[in-house]
């Protein structure tokens, strides 16, 4: 079995590196994300973090190719177990430097450094060393053993699936709406408002949950408007990320925000909720009803939150 995994490795990592290697490359967002990274700090500069991300997104992709391509060496593999190790150095410099700013890790989320960050990296060097000590081709060992074969991929996307930058939009929110349409809200039975909404944070007892029609009102023009009020200046210390979701419920449009609470060893990543009047632009109010709510990334329990 050990043999498979070492020759799967390389397919494995192409999956990981390839795309994250296209969305620094050529996607839009790394302009935009590169001065919020740690990178952007450490060169003093956002529009050269840009271009180290991009020649980054570069290297990445050619390791990929070559991983996926014959002749099968061990040298693809070590070239991404190098990238590892230089990911895992990167990540360390920048939770010690500056631990509420994005990694830059895929060049598709503005959230905030966590542990997550470092298992991805050491899983890419722990599989460029698999890579490079494989005995056969991966195209080889997959023709062999199909089934195995399939079995391990599949497990392997698994684990990279959850260990993604944003784990609460790509499955936790979907298995707790899940959970609550097959056995409802814990609290119906008490006739509690929260019992209600079908909003995922409902289950939290979170403020901001309630169901409602969207607004006709365009997402940019209520960020616009978010961003002069007094509340986006109270709380914008914590946000560390552009707009990540956005919803509408019960007439408000709620904004999503990824964040950081607390300084030097309490820091802890939030998510960071404005929930802002749905019918509301700088065309009909000045200073419009905003309400904040920031809780942990990880369980999903408020921090704080005002009116």
């Amino acid at each position: 079995m050990s043999a498979l995994v070492c020759a799967l490795a390389p397919l494995v990592l192409a999956g990981v590196l390839g795309p994250a290697g296209a969305g620094k490359l050529f996607g839009r967002g790394t302009a935009r994300q590169a001065p919020r990274t740690a990178l952007a700090r450490l060169l003093r500069d956002g529009g050269r973090a840009a271009l180290v991300l991009r020649a980054l997104g570069a290297v990445e992709l050619l390791v990929a190719a070559a991983l996926l391509a014959p002749p099968a060496t061990p040298l693809p593999g070590a070239a991404a177990a190098l990238l590892g190790a230089g990911f895992l150095g990167y990540l360390g410099y920048a939770r010690a430097a500056a631990p509420g700013s994005s990694c830059g890790c895929t060049a598709r989320q503005d959230a905030p450094l966590t542990w997550r960050a470092f298992v991805r990296a050491a899983a890419v060097l722990a599989g460029g060393v698999a890579a490079a000590l494989a005995q056969q081709p991966w195209w080889t060992a997959a023709a062999r053993r199909p089934a195995a074969a399939l079995c391990l991929v599949l497990a392997a996307a698994a684990a990279l699936t959850a260990l993604s930058a944003d784990p609460d939009r790509r499955w936790r929110m979907p298995l707790r709406r899940l959970r609550l349409r097959i056995a409802g809200h814990p609290l119906a039975a008490t006739g509690h408002p929260l019992a209600a909404t079908g909003h995922p944070l409902a289950a939290t007892g979170h403020p901001l949950a309630a169901a409602g029609a969207p607004a006709a009102v365009p997402v940019a023009a209520t960020v616009e408007l978010l961003e002069r009020s007094r509340a986006w200046q109270s709380a914008s210390r914590v946000v560390r990320s552009a707009l990540l979701d956005h919803w509408d419920d019960g007439g408000w449009r709620i904004l999503q925000f990824a964040g950081v609470h607390g300084g030097g060893a309490a820091a802890r990543p939030v998510l960071v909720l404005f929930a802002v009047d749905a019918a509301a632009s700088l065309d009909t109010v000045r200073e419009p009803a905003v309400r904040v709510s920031v809780i942990d990334a990880d369980s999903g329990a408020p921090v704080m939150a005002t009116a």
